[in-house]
């Protein structure tokens, strides 16, 4: 009988029959709650899940420093509360697991197995082979057909060693090789996501071979589990031909119906449905109980219903958030703990029993190495990428131990042949990630050839283009390729509002024209202005992560932020390409670094907002009359990074500062952080940029960003030069009003060569951005480029011979310069006083980490103290002077700035 209604009939005979109720007493009476009561025995099923889910997540915590996958963590917690260590304690067993207790243990983890091989199916995608069908079949049966010989081979030594005579040897050698030349799907697309090898040519093979070879073993053990049920080779055809038939079934009318339904509800565009959910679950156990009963496992059911619902719009992700939870962190378990109950390591006491044991291990290994990578090398692969392929195909995981737990339940295998496949299982697995690293380490990666992104160019229509494809062009006097980072949805007003500031002037759309006026007029047509949207979305141990990483070419044309983005691209006339990537959140900072060198961007775009619950806070304060402490404007957005924070805001507000100090330590192009206020009162109207100028690479890159600004005819600045003098030789600043090309008579800047204090801070959570010590001569150098970037700008004469649209921008800056032994504050009062005729001001401002004039961090102190507010975090993510911008509430949004840093 199948083990699932087997197990059902028998807790029903158990309870119907029981002739007497037994008490319901508690602790008051004196009563053992771990001891099993057959009229209670939920409190022993909850203790039994309690120790199962805490010694895997223990595990899990330990194994994933070394970037193991979660499988190795809830296997092998099975086998330490089994008979291996745990089981050896007196007592353990028999309170914790009593023999009586199993079947209700055993029910729940074969419900939960039901539901994982559900997810199992839906985790396949049959287009992924439609699009590699040569390269992944030759390796799919290559790594198929090799090590089910050598199992076969392998299989009489120990039939004749281990196995009851009275059990068939054809079976027995059926289920070894069929162990032998399966692949975990699941676990390959886990470690191909983590070892970031979605994108290259020896990823999309491996993955398009799994699942052929994940279809083709469940194919195989299905046939394996007819033979052994049916007891003679005309019932097993018979039973053979029934699933078939119901498989073809299920995989077109109801597929099409599955699909017409998900249409009809809506599930396609909003999400499965109550009554669509229904219908699934409902036919999930439908199709379970039919293969159950027909003498095939009642799993394989459940993974023909999980390969027929449709993809179309997300719908098979979407149903995958909704089941994974529950199934990854309490069914699973449970089911590898009965595993680990049957697996009993002390039962190799032997050397022939090691023996044996390691020659399953290796010969399982060099069938799955040899064939695949024979096979890739023959289709033309490089012997390391080759090499790669069998490694990853040589991946067991659980979907062997489902294996191997049918054959144990089914009486093929012997509890000490079970321990040894289940040792080898787990070796294999354990292999894979570091052997990948070592064969195939990132410098060696090539990268599938022909990736596509979406680009919707300036007239709406939409292209592809190959994103390896581009050669940089010669940089311009201004920037013209831009990366813009989207996480969030509430990131999208911060990019949008960031990427209109860099659209071209309306009347030059298609580039940036430039009228030199010598003897002749000479149009200098620069390239059109490119913007190419990145999306990231974090991989998490979730399955639905997984399949969001496998399936990033198809959720790029259906995610609700690039499609926003993209309208917004066609609303403007601007080119907008589309990419997205699916890494853990502490690769974010690299990928955007990587993204930004393979397309050759020249400034990258992050928006960064403050804890959302802040605005709530912020209601919240207004509504309770207080005694104000500070000069604090009445309504600060960013109070959130400086006040007082729930755990968890400070802890979301500290990892964005690291990824975005990330990006800034690694980057080789430019980048632009964009902070927005949510300000939008006088939206509109002109906007006015302020930026203060100190001097420093940071510093010259954002003045550049104020004059491509101020292309745009609705945009004026004012740009100050603040110098740092004593006191008695610091004259007061001139009031705002006038606005041209004035500066303060015999002004001299001062060599001033202090260390950055910001390179010795020492932080208990992240380290500060460090950069190289600079030394006297590139001091120099950095200040000579000030003056001279200082003095193209703010010196030009209206009647010189320069471009015309450059002569344009800078007649609508305003400079001046101001000697200040308090320039921090000097800035802050400007920006105020601009603030009462300008309600939109955008303040830009260098990061200055690198190569700064002055160091402003005792000042930024007493500002802070000034306006009751300490933020270190964002001291170390933006720098001084935007962090006394914030403190403040001057502005009603802020872009920091940091130039490129240069190749040693």
């Amino acid at each position: 009988m199948p083990a699932l209604s087997e197990a059902t009939i028998k807790l029903f005979r158990t309870v119907s029959t029981r002739a007497t109720v037994q008490g319901e007493g508690g602790l008051l009476t004196g009563e053992d709650p771990s001891a099993y009561n057959s009229s209670d025995p939920l409190r022993l099923w909850i203790i039994q899940v309690g120790v199962i889910i805490m010694m895997a997540q223990l595990l899990s915590l330990g194994l994933g420093r070394i970037r193991q996958p979660k499988v190795i963590a809830e296997v092998l917690g099975g086998i330490l509360l089994g008979p291996t260590a745990f089981g050896a304690i007196p007592g353990f067993t028999q309170h914790i697991f009593p023999q009586d207790s199993l079947p209700y243990l055993s029910l729940v983890a074969n419900i939960g197995l039901c539901l994982f091989l559900f997810l199992v199916g839906l985790e396949i995608d049959a287009s992924i082979v439609k699009r590699n069908a040569r390269l992944s079949v030759v390796v799919s049966l290559a790594g198929i057909a090799l090590p089910f010989g050598l199992g076969s081979a392998l299989s009489l030594p120990l039939y004749h060693r281990f196995i009851d005579p009275s059990v068939h040897f054809t079976y027995f050698m059926l289920f070894t090789g069929v162990a032998y030349s399966i692949t975990a799907f699941p676990v390959l697309c886990r470690i191909l996501t983590e070892l970031k090898l979605l994108d290259t040519t020896v990823g999309i093979v491996v993955l398009s071979a799994g699942v052929g070879n994940d279809i083709v073993g469940w194919t195989l053990l299905a046939l394996s589990v007819a033979l052994v049920n049916a007891g003679s080779g005309l019932t097993a055809l018979w039973t053979l031909l029934i699933c078939v038939a119901f498989a073809i079934f299920l995989l077109w009318p109801v597929k099409r119906v599955m699909l017409w339904l998900a249409r009809k509800t809506g599930s396609v565009e909003n999400g499965p449905t109550m009554f669509y959910m229904t219908v699934v679950i409902l036919l999930l156990w439908g199709s379970a109980f039919f293969t159950d009963i027909v003498g095939v496992n009642a799993i394989f059911g459940a993974f023909l219903v999980g390969i027929v619902v449709p993809r179309e719009g997300g719908l098979a992700i979407t149903l995958t958030e909704k089941l994974e939870d529950m199934v990854s962190i309490v069914f699973l378990p449970l089911y590898f703990t009965l595993s680990g109950l049957n697996t009993n390591l002390r039962l190799l006491n032997n050397g022939i029993t090691w023996a044996f044991t390691i020659a399953i291990v290796a010969l399982s290994f060099t069938g799955k190495f040899g064939g695949c990578t024979l096979a890739a090398k023959f289709s033309g692969f490089g012997w390391r990428e080759a090499s790669t392929v069998g490694s990853l195909m040589s991946c067991k995981g659980l979907v062997e131990l489902i294996v191997l737990n049918v054959g144990l339940e089914a009486g093929i295998l012997s509890q000490t042949v079970f321990s040894m496949f289940v040792l080898e299982a787990l070796t294999l697995t354990f292999l894979t990630t570091p052997l990948v690293s070592v064969l195939y380490p990132p410098e060696r990666r090539v990268r599938a050839s022909g990736q596509l992104v979406r680009r919707t160019t300036a007239g709406g229509e939409d292209g592809a283009e190959s994103i390896d494809s581009k050669s940089p062009a010669e940089d311009g006097p201004w920037r013209y390729r831009f990366t813009v980072v989207l996480d969030k949805l509430e990131h999208i007003p911060g990019a949008m509002a960031l990427t209109q500031l860099i659209i071209p002037v309306p009347s030059s759309p298609s580039g940036i024209t430039s009228v030199i006026s010598t003897s002749e007029t000479v149009d200098l047509k620069k390239p059109e202005v490119t913007v190419d949207a990145l999306r990231l979305i974090e991989l998490s141990d979730r399955t639905s992560a997984v399949m969001k990483s496998s399936a990033a070419d198809t959720l790029i044309f259906t995610d609700p932020l690039l499609g926003i983005f993209r309208m917004f691209g066609e609303l403007n006339d601007l080119a907008i390409s589309t990419s997205l990537s699916v890494v853990p959140f502490d690769d974010f900072s690299h990928r955007v670094v990587d993204h930004a060198s393979r397309h050759a961007s020249q400034l990258v775009l992050l928006p960064w907002l403050p804890p959302t619950s802040n605005y709530q806070n912020t209601m919240e304060a207004e509504a309770t009359p207080t005694t104000p402490k500070s000069p604090r404007f009445e309504h600060n957005p960013f109070e959130a990074f400086f006040g007082s924070l729930s755990r968890a805001d400070k802890s979301a507000s500290v990892m964005n500062s690291q990824f975005v100090r990330g990006v800034f330590a690694q980057s080789k192009s430019d980048v632009a952080v964009f902070i927005d206020t949510g300000d939008r009162s006088g939206a509109g109207g002109s906007q006015h940029v302020f930026f203060p100028f100190f001097g420093g690479p940071d510093d010259r890159l954002s003045l550049e960003f104020v004059v491509q600004l101020c292309l745009n005819p609705r945009m004026t600045a004012t740009v100050v030069r603040y110098i740092k003098r004593d006191v008695d030789a610091a004259p007061l600043e001139r009031p705002e009003g006038v606005y041209g090309h004035e500066k303060e008579q015999n002004p001299t800047l001062r060599a001033l060569v202090h260390r950055d204090d910001t390179l010795s801070i020492r932080s208990t959570a992240f380290p500060d951005t460090v950069y190289g010590q600079p030394n006297t001569q590139t001091r120099m150098q950095s200040e000579t480029a000030d003056s001279v970037t200082w003095n193209k700008y703010a010196s030009f004469n209206p009647d010189s011979d320069i471009p015309s649209l450059l002569r344009a921008a800078l007649s609508r800056i305003h400079f001046s310069e101001l000697p200040t032994p308090t320039p921090l504050r000097a800035a802050i009062q400007r920006a105020a006083i601009i603030k009462k005729t300008h309600t939109r001001l955008l303040i830009v401002a260098g990061r200055s980490k690198r190569l700064a004039v002055e160091s402003h961090h005792q000042e930024l102190k007493a500002t802070s103290e000034e306006y009751g507010a300490s933020g270190e975090v964002v001291r170390k993510t933006i720098g001084d002077v935007a962090s006394a911008m914030v403190v403040s509430s001057s502005a009603s949004a802020l872009v920091v700035l940091q130039a490129a840093i240069p190749a040693e």
